[in-house]
C-alpha cells in the first residue's frame, strides 16, 4: 500500500470505511479543508482524494455541499454463481475453432468498427512508448551491428537474466539458462504442449477459456477436455479430480491462475498448492500461463504456481504483450523436464527471436521506471473497470450478471434470459461495434449466453454511449425471446401463390 500515491492510500483509507460501514450512503465525506489539517495534505491532494473516489463511483459531489457517499450501481448488479463441480465430465472432444475464429474475425474487418469491445488490451496510450522509443534508440547507438548480427537461440542473455530476477518476486528460483524466450505467450503454449503431448492425447483445460489456446489445442490435434472453473478461485480442483478418475489420458492441464481469461479469477495459494500436488501425484504436466499477474491488484505480487514446484512438473509460460509492449509479441518459457525438448522444437519451429525488443524491454523491466509504469497502469486499469462496469449496471436489463475482476482490463457478463451472444454480436456489428461472445471460450454452448467486454480504452462519452446502445440491444433481443412475433398461418394455395410471385 505504501508504493501508491498518497492521495491514492487515503481514497483506499475512506473507501474501506464505505466497505465497513463507518460511512453509510448519503453520509457526508469530510470537506477539503477537514481532509487537509486531518492528513497534514495540500488542497491540491485532497482534491485528488475526493476525484479519485467520485471517478470510481464511491462518492457524488453536489453543488456547494461537498462530497457525499454514493453506493455505487456496479454493486447493485448480481454476481456470477459457482459452477457445478460434482458432475461428470463433458466428455473430452477435439476443438473445432477453426470456422468459427475465422467467421469473427473476418466479420469483424469487413465492417467498419467504430467501438471495439472484442480486443483484450490497454489502450496504446498506456503503455511506455517513449522509454522503449529510448531503450531501442540506446541499444542502436551502442550496438550499430545489432540487426545485422545473429541473436542467441536461447534468447539474449542480458534479457534472460531481468526475467530470472524478476522471477524471485513471484517465489520462483530460476537460473536465466532455464528462460527460453518466446513469440509471445501463445509461442510458449504451442512448444510446452507439443513436448508434453501427442495428437489424440487429452489436455484439461479451465471452462471457459481463453479461445487462443483452443485454437492451438486445434492445431496440435489434441482433445479438449473443459473443467468447471469458479469466477473466483480458478478451476475446480474437485471438478478436476473426478475427470482425472474418469480419464486415463490426460496427459496435462492448462491453467491461467491470475486474471483467468475471460472470467478474471485470481487462484489462492492454498489452491495452487493443492494444484501442484495433484497434478504431480497422478503424473500430468501442469502448464501455467501467467500472462496477466502483473494486472492484480494486490500489495504483495501473487505467486506463481511454479514456485511450488519441485519436480519439473510445472511449466511457466509468460509474456510482456498485455503489461508493457503489446507490438512486442516478447514472451518466455521455464519448461521444468521438458525443457531440452522444448528448446529443439523452437528451433525447429522459429529459431531464434530478435535482440532489439529483448534488450530494450530488458533494460526497463530493470529499472525502476517499469513498477512504476505498473502501478499507473493497475490505477488506470482499475478506474475504467469500474466505470465500465457501472455503465452495464446502468444500461442492461434486469438480471445481467456481472463478475468484477481485481485487476485487468476485462469484464465477464452473463446476459439475461439466456439471450445468444451470438445474435448480440450480429446486433452489435450493424451498430459497428465489436463484442466477443461467449460461444468462442468454449466448445460446449454454455456459455453463448455470456460476453466479454474490453475495458482497456479511457472511458469516455463514445464508449458510454457504445454500452447504452449494447444494454438496448440485449434488452430487445430480450424482449423478443419473451415474445417473439405471431406466424402468419397461411393455405398452401396462398403459399404457393407467394412463392411464385417471389420466383417471378
Amino acid at each position: 500500500m505504501d508504493s501508491l500515491p498518497l492521495y491514492r492510500q487515503l481514497a483506499a483509507h475512506y473507501v474501506d470505511a464505505i466497505h465497513a460501514g463507518s460511512l453509510k450512503a448519503g453520509d457526508k465525506l469530510p470537506s477539503l479543508r477537514s481532509l487537509m489539517r486531518l492528513h497534514d495534505i495540500s488542497l491540491s491532494t485532497a482534491l485528488q482524494v475526493c476525484r479519485a473516489m467520485e471517478s470510481e463511483g464511491w462518492v457524488e459531489a453536489r453543488d456547494r455541499s461537498g462530497y457525499f457517499v454514493r453506493r455505487p450501481q456496479r454493486l447493485a448488479i448480481a454476481a456470477m454463481e459457482e459452477p457445478v463441480s460434482d458432475l461428470p465430465p463433458d466428455p473430452a472432444q477435439f476443438v473445432n475453432m477453426r470456422t468459427r475464429m475465422a467467421n469473427f474475425m473476418a466479420r469483424g474487418r469487413l465492417n467498419d468498427v467504430k467501438l471495439n469491445f472484442a480486443i483484450s488490451r490497454a489502450a496504446p496510450e498506456l503503455y511506455p512508448a517513449e522509454a522503449l522509443r529510448n531503450a531501442m534508440t540506446r541499444a542502436l547507438r551502442q550496438r550499430p551491428d545489432l540487426l545485422t548480427t545473429a541473436s542467441s537461440q536461447k534468447g539474449h542473455e542480458q534479457f534472460r537474466q531481468v526475467v530470472a530476477q524478476r522471477n524471485l518476486r513471484v517465489g520462483m528460483t530460476v537460473a536465466p539458462d532455464d528462460v527460453l524466450v518466446t513469440n509471445g505467450c501463445i509461442e510458449a503454449l504451442n512448444l510446452a504442449l507439443r513436448a508434453i503431448a501427442k495428437p489424440g492425447d487429452t489436455v484439461a483445460v479451465e471452462s471457459p477459456t481463453f479461445y487462443g489456446l483452443l485454437q492451438v489445442l486445434e492445431s496440435l490435434g489434441l482433445r479438449g477436455l473443459e473443467i468447471p472453473t469458479s469466477p473466483q478461485t480458478g478451476i475446480s480442483l474437485e471438478a478436476l479430480d473426478l475427470a482425472i478418475h474418469t480419464y486415463d489420458d490426460i496427459k496435462a492441464v492448462v491453467v491461467v491462475p491470475h486474471l483467468q481469461n475471460p472470467i478474471g479469477s485470481v487462484m489462492p495459494d492454498a489452491h495452487k498448492q493443492r494444484l501442484v500436488q495433484l497434478c504431480e501425484s497422478h503424473g500430468i504436466a501442469l502448464v501455467e500461463d501467467d500472462t496477466y499477474s502483473d494486472l492484480v491488484e494486490t500489495e504483495v505480487p501473487p505467486r506463481a504456481i511454479k514456485s511450488w514446484d519441485r519436480t519439473g512438473n510445472v511449466v511457466y509460460c509468460a509474456s510482456l504483450h498485455k503489461v508493457l509492449a503489446p507490438g512486442l509479441r516478447l514472451g518466455w518459457i521455464t519448461a521444468g523436464r521438458w525443457h531440452a525438448q522444448v528448446e529443439m522444437l523452437k528451433y525447429a519451429q522459429t529459431r531464434n527471436n530478435e535482440a532489439l525488443a529483448q534488450i530494450a524491454a530488458g533494460e526497463i523491466i530493470a529499472s525502476g521506471g517499469y513498477d512504476r509504469h505498473l502501478r499507473r497502469l493497475r490505477e488506470r486499469l482499475h478506474t475504467q473497470r469500474d466505470q465500465t462496469a457501472d455503465a452495464i449496471a446502468r444500461y442492461f436489463p434486469a438480471g445481467t450478471r456481472l463478475n468484477l475482476p481485481r485487476g485487468g482490463f476485462q469484464l465477464w457478463v452473463e446476459l439475461p434470459e439466456r439471450l445468444s451472444s451470438v445474435a448480440v454480436f450480429e446486433a452489435a456489428l450493424r451498430e459497428h461495434m465489436l463484442v466477443a461472445p461467449g460461444a468462442q471460450f468454449s466448445n460446449a454452448s454454455r456459455f453463448d449466453h455470456y460476453l466479454r467486454i474490453n475495458c482497456g480504452w479511457p472511458f469516455s462519452e463514445a464508449v458510454d454511449a457504445g454500452l447504452r446502445r449494447l444494454g438496448r440491444i440485449v434488452e430487445e433481443g430480450c424482449a423478443a425471446q419473451k415474445h417473439p412475433p405471431a406466424t402468419l398461418v397461411r393455405s398452401p394455395r396462398a403459399a404457393a401463390q407467394s412463392s411464385s410471385a417471389r420466383a417471378a
